[in-house]
């Protein structure tokens, strides 16, 4: 059996421990650093949307106090693997899953530039790392992908990459042209119909993918949605899944068009970071805002929010353990403020909407009824580079889990050997794992039902069998030194199955966006800064919760009377070539009648 080197599950307590301990050592007396009557703001939560928004109000002169029951950068944060470094190295680092930053990003690498780092003209900005590839693994071979210029315009240059991937997967000739119909029709879409219709109809009944092929299924109808949103296709908005698919896409193709680049404002199409996240982009950034007197609380959560008449009048806090769970018995505290950023994943928020909260700001009674999956990270530690060094993301749609990954070892900045571990560990191969509850193809499970060692098992063989080749293998069972699994994944009976989820992901179904609020809400002086908000992105992504920190802030601006420029809000990019196709598509839905490409003939070949 190929995985066995691991860390125990006393080594990720430990870690957790360890974790919590310097969230605790920030601050163990909750209060503001220095009091600004009126501009008083108290954030709650330290992941991207909460570090977003303090960023952008203490730039503007407000006091602010960030308070967090785990750890700073939330999901985003490294996680590291304890007692692992000798030597003067570091400990290795894992994490909750790989970081990616498409091209599309606005918002991320603007807060990156604002983020001082000595000798970095661009600071944060500089630590990003473009791939030079993509690859897909298919139950017919893999398929390495570079993006090339189109110069007949970007719908052919979308045919173009549509039909590579179709062709390469066996997917038969005439579903790719209908598969390539439906997604010309998405881009012809006017924002009406995207929201109207589109947005309450599942991926999979948009492009009939029940009806078609495996072949189909597996690239177009499944694997598109769960690697691009970690949601099965019959779940997954049409809007929210053709948003990314029109985002990539025009990403892929902006990147090798200056003109389109300038256009777009869209940067390298597949853009990672040269190091551990938390090393080059949380630490620097949370260093960043003490400079600018942000005040920090750690090992604490909100148990409460209380109304006074249609405000917020207080918060109780709540200690917290390693794991972010209250610790039973100890004290609360309650704190004040002029201005409340709730800045915790929708999960969390929902346990905390009452009565008299809906009462001023209905909106918020929504927010129970979203879902979440589960997206969580596995990393294996190798002796060496991949035989085959790969340069770019891999999206593996002929596993059943469903998997993605990136080898760090290709962009880091950093001799990994030399910086972490105990020298051995020359690579890391970093799998996100999408799809938790299909059977897997080693023991006939899902990963929510094995054990620790039975997921790095099964991811492993998924991967070798997806890579690998007669004719060139890639990884091999002997590079593997040890595997580490995101520690959100734990078991409340122990060792055994099944597993729990302490940091699900939202998933963005037909028809949630209704369940969603806006930033600002409906009690003056509470916003919400957290990647279930309605973004323009409207994806749980880093880029979608740093885009809710920043119009949170600006609700607080503009609500406080603040002269202050408001924070800048990157969009998604429309090409002005389709412009007068999405013209003619807004009259036509507001005659109640289809776009102008959704109309097939009968005996239309399927």
């Amino acid at each position: 059996m190929p995985p066995t080197p691991s860390v125990s599950r006393r080594g990720v307590v430990a870690g957790a421990a360890a974790t919590a301990a310097v969230a605790a050592s920030l601050d163990a007396a909750p209060s503001f650093a220095a009091p600004a009557p009126g501009k008083r703001v108290l954030v709650l939560g330290g992941g991207v949307g909460g570090l977003t928004a303090a960023h952008e109000l203490a730039e503007r002169g407000f006091s602010v106090t960030v308070v967090e029951p785990k750890a700073l950068g939330g999901k985003a944060r490294s996680i590291t693997v304890p007692g692992t470094g000798t030597g003067g190295r570091g400990d290795l680092p894992g994490e909750h899953g790989f970081r990616f930053f498409p091209g599309f990003y606005k918002n991320i690498p603007d807060t990156m530039s604002r983020i001082p780092v000595k000798g970095q003209a661009n600071g944060v900005f500089d630590d990003l790392v473009a791939a030079k590839q993509e690859v897909f693994t298919l139950p017919q071979g893999q398929l390495w992908m570079m993006p090339t210029p189109n110069e007949a315009g970007l719908l052919e240059g979308m045919k173009d990459l549509v039909t590579a991937l179709g062709v390469a997967a066996a997917v038969p000739a005439n579903q790719i042209v209908y598969f390539v119909r439906k997604l010309a029709v998405f881009l012809t879409s006017c924002d009406e119909r995207r929201l109207g219709q589109w947005e309450k109809v599942g991926w999979a009944e948009f492009t009939n993918s029940a009806n078609f092929s495996p072949a189909y299924r597996t690239v177009f109808g499944e694997g598109l949605t769960k690697d691009l949103v970690a949601a099965k296709g019959s779940l997954a908005s049409t809007r929210t899944v053709g948003l990314m698919a029109e985002a990539f896409v025009y990403a892929l193709l902006c990147q090798e068009s200056a003109g389109l680049r300038k256009q777009s404002g869209y940067g390298a199409a597949d853009r990672l970071l040269d190091g551990p996240t938390s090393e080059v982009w949380i630490d620097p950034w949370v260093a960043h805002l003490k400079s600018l007197g942000v005040h920090f609380v750690g090992s604490h959560r909100i148990s409460h929010i209380t109304m006074q008449g249609k405000r917020v009048g207080s918060v109780t806090l709540q200690r917290t353990d390693a794991n972010g769970d209250p610790v039973a018995g100890a004290a609360k505290r309650t704190m004040t403020a002029d201005w409340y950023v709730a800045a915790m994943p929708a999960e969390q928020m929902a346990r905390l909407v009452t009565g008299p909260m809906t009462a001023v700001a209905p909106e918020l009674a929504g927010i129970a009824r979203l879902r979440t999956d589960w997206m969580n990270g596995i990393q294996f530690f190798l002796d060496r580079q991949l035989d085959v060094p790969i340069h770019g993301h891999v999206a593996f749609l002929d596993t059943p889990w469903a998997l993605t990954a990136i080898e760090q070892g290709v962009f880091w900045r950093k001799d990994i050997s030399a910086s972490y571990g105990d020298g051995s560990v020359k690579d890391i191969f970093s799998v996100d794992i999408s799809d938790f509850f299909t059977p897997g193809i080693l023991y006939g499970k899902p990963a929510s039902e094995c054990t620790p060692q039975q997921i790095a098992n099964e991811v492993w063989a998924q991967i070798k069998r997806s890579l690998n080749t007669k004719e060139q293998p890639v990884i091999d069972d002997d590079m593997l030194v040890r595997w580490f699994l995101d520690p959100a994944i734990h078991y409340p009976r122990g060792k055994a199955a099944p597993a729990a989820n302490r940091e699900p992901l939202l998933i963005n179904t037909a028809g949630s966006w209704a369940d969603r609020p806006e930033a600002a809400t409906s009690i003056h002086n509470l916003m919400l800064a957290s990647d279930y908000v309605r973004t323009n992105i409207d994806l749980a992504t880093m880029e979608g919760a740093n885009e809710a920190g920043r119009a949170a802030a600006n609700a607080i601006l503009s609500r406080s009377g603040s002269t202050a420029a408001p924070a800048s809000l990157g969009t998604l990019w429309q090409p002005q070539e389709l412009a007068l196709l999405r013209d003619t598509d807004r009259t036509l839905y507001r005659q109640g009648r289809p776009n102008v490409l959704d109309v097939f003939p009968e005996n239309f070949p399927i």
